[in-house]
C-alpha cells in the first residue's frame, strides 16, 4: 500500500492534503548572530482572520451501486431444499441496494463576481452533487466548470447575491526553501483550520501525474485538506494542498501542494474553455547522464536529450533532430529532463518559440511552432519470441558482437525491411554494454551521432572516441524499449 495519501478520499492511493488542529504559536528562530538571521512572526492571527473567510468546505455526494449477491442454486421444481436455500440466502445475503456516499474536501474563492472556486479534481470526481459551505456555514449548490485530472485541479461556480471574499495568487517561483507558509482547510470535516510551517522543498515528483512539480511543506495537512490553499505571509495563494506522505494516514510533516504558477494557467483555461489545451513538441526524450554529457562535450549533465522525433510533428518541422539536447524552451531553462514536458505543456499551442539546443559541440537556437497535445492511445511493440545469440564482428571495448542485418536476422528478431543500423547478436554479461541494458536484438543506429551501416563502423567510431580522449561513447539504440541513447564507458580505468 502506498504511503502517499490524498487529502480527500481517493482512488489513486494518495491521501489528499489535510491540516492539523493547532494554530502555530509565536517563536523565535535560534540562528547564529548573522546578518541573515530573521525572527518568526509574533502571531499569524491577523492573516488567519483575513484569510479564513476565503476558504470553503466542499461536500460531495455520489451514488454507490450495491454489490451483487450470489445467486441461489437452481433446484428441481418442488425440491424439499427450495425453502431451506431461500431462507439461508435471504438471511445471509440481503439485497444490496444503491446508497449515497459523502466525502469532504476544501477549496478557495478566486473570483467574487463570477463565483469561481478552486479545488482538487479528486475532491469532486464522480460526484452527483457538490455543495460549497462558506465560513459562516452557508451552504450553496455548486456546478462544475471544468476539471483537469493530469494536474488534479478543478473549478466550481456558485451563484449568490452575496459579495464573497476572494484570494489572490502569488508567485510560487519566488518562494524559497525555509520560507513561512500558512495552510487553511477542512481536516477530517472539522471546518476552517489554520496551520503554519515552512516550505521544506521544491520540485518534488511523487508520481501523481505527468506534470508533477510539487512544493513540500511541514505544515500539518490531513484528510479533508485537499483543494485548500497554501498562503505566503503576504496572504497570497502560492500552492494548492493536494497530498501527504503518511505511513499512518495522518500528518507526519510531509505535505505536497501544486505551485500557483502551475495551477494558475490551468485554472484560467478551465474557466475560459472548460478544458485544458496543452502544448506539444513531438519528441521522445531521455535523461542526460554524466557519461552522455561527457561524450557530447557538454559541460554538465543538464537538459533533455531527444531520443527520437515524431514524424510530421512540430519538432520535425522546427528541425530538431535525434541526439539534440534541449537546454532552453521558450526562455525557460531545462535543467533536467522531466522539466521539459511541463514547460511545453504550459506553452500555448500555435505559438512560435525559441528552442536552445546543444548540437555538434555548440549551442544553437531553433524556431519551433508548438502544436496541441492530443490524447492518443499508446502503441506497444510486440516482442519477438526467439532471441538466440549469433556471431559476427566483436567489439571488445563494448562487450558485444554485432552483425549486418540480413534476411535471416530479420526473421529471427522480427525486423521489417526498413530496419537500419547493425544488430547486436551477443552481449558479454560482464561487459560495459550489459551494464547499460543492451541485449541481443537491439540495433545500433548511431555511434557518436554518426550513422552506422556496417559492423566495422562501430569499432571505428569507438577507436576515434578513444583517440580524442573520450571516456565514453554515445550509442543510439533501437529495440523493444524504443529508441534511446546510451553512453558506454570505453576507458579501461
Amino acid at each position: 500500500m502506498s504511503n502517499f495519501t490524498a487529502a480527500a478520499p481517493s482512488r489513486n492511493g494518495f491521501l489528499k492534503g489535510a491540516r492539523l488542529l493547532t494554530l502555530a504559536a509565536a517563536m523565535t528562530l535560534a540562528l547564529p548572530a548573522a546578518g541573515w538571521a530573521k525572527t518568526a512572526p509574533e502571531t499569524f492571527s491577523g492573516l488567519a482572520k483575513k484569510l479564513l473567510p476565503t476558504v470553503v468546505n466542499i461536500s460531495t455526494t455520489q451514488t454507490v451501486e450495491g454489490r451483487s449477491t450470489p445467486e441461489m442454486p437452481q433446484l428441481p421444481p418442488g425440491s424439499p431444499f427450495e425453502d431451506f436455500f431461500k431462507e439461508f440466502f435471504d438471511k445471509n445475503h440481503p439485497q444490496q441496494r444503491s446508497r449515497k456516499a459523502t466525502s469532504l474536501g476544501s477549496g478557495f474563492i478566486i473570483d467574487t463576481t463570477g463565483g469561481y472556486i478552486v479545488t482538487n479534481n479528486h475532491v469532486i470526481q464522480d460526484a452527483d452533487e457538490i455543495t460549497v459551505i462558506l465560513h459562516d456555514d452557508t451552504r450553496i449548490k455548486a456546478e462544475l466548470v471544468g476539471r483537469d485530472p493530469k494536474t488534479d485541479l478543478a473549478v466550481l461556480k456558485v451563484k449568490t447575491d452575496r459579495k464573497l471574499p476572494e484570494t489572490k495568487f502569488g508567485n510560487s517561483d519566488k518562494m524559497e526553501v525555509g520560507d513561512w507558509v500558512i495552510a487553511i482547510g477542512n481536516p477530517f470535516g472539522l471546518g476552517g483550520t489554520v496551520t503554519a510551517g515552512i516550505l521544506s522543498a521544491r520540485g518534488r515528483d511523487i508520481n501523481a501525474g505527468p506534470y508533477d512539480d510539487f512544493l513540500q511543506t511541514d505544515a500539518s495537512i490531513n484528510r479533508g485538506n485537499s483543494g485548500g490553499p497554501m498562503f505566503n505571509l503576504d496572504g497570497e495563494v502560492i500552492g494548492i494542498n493536494t497530498a501527504i506522505f503518511s505511513p499512518t494516514g495522518g500528518s507526519v510533516g510531509i505535505g505536497f501542494a501544486i505551485p500557483s504558477n502551475v495551477a494558475s494557467s490551468v485554472i484560467n483555461q478551465l474557466i475560459k474553455h472548460g478544458q485544458v489545451k496543452r502544448g506539444w513538441l513531438g519528441v521522445h526524450i531521455q535523461t542526460v547522464t554524466d557519461e552522455i554529457a561527457e561524450s557530447l562535450g557538454l559541460g554538465k549533465a543538464a537538459g533533455a536529450m531527444v531520443a527520437s522525433v515524431v514524424k510530421g510533428g512540430p519538432a520535425e518541422s522546427g528541425n530538431l533532430q535525434s541526439g539534440d539536447v534541449v537546454l532552453q524552451f521558450n526562455g525557460r531553462d531545462v535543467d533536467e529532463m522531466r522539466r521539459l514536458p511541463r514547460i511545453v505543456a504550459d506553452t500555448e499551442p500555435d505559438q512560435v518559440v525559441d528552442v536552445v539546443i546543444w548540437r555538434d559541440g555548440k549551442k544553437k537556437t531553433l524556431k519551433v511552432k508548438v502544436g496541441e497535445l492530443k490524447e492518443e492511445e499508446k502503441k506497444v511493440a510486440s516482442a519477438p519470441a526467439d532471441k538466440g545469440p549469433g556471431s559476427n564482428r566483436t567489439v571488445e571495448a563494448l562487450g558485444i558482437k554485432v552483425a549486418k542485418i540480413d534476411d535471416k536476422l530479420r526473421d529471427k528478431f522480427g525486423l521489417d525491411g526498413k530496419a537500419k543500423g547493425v544488430i547486436v547478436t551477443d552481449v558479454d554479461g560482464d561487459g560495459p554494454a550489459a551494464e547499460k541494458g543492451l541485449r541481443p536484438g537491439d540495433r545500433i543506429i548511431q555511434v557518436s551521432q554518426s550513422d552506422i551501416v556496417e559492423p566495422g563502423d562501430v569499432s571505428r567510431k569507438v577507436e576515434e572516441a578513444r583517440a580524442q580522449g573520450r571516456k565514453s561513447v554515445l550509442l543510439r539504440i533501437e529495440g523493444e524499449q524504443g529508441v534511446r541513447f546510451v553512453a558506454i564507458r570505453i576507458d579501461k580505468g
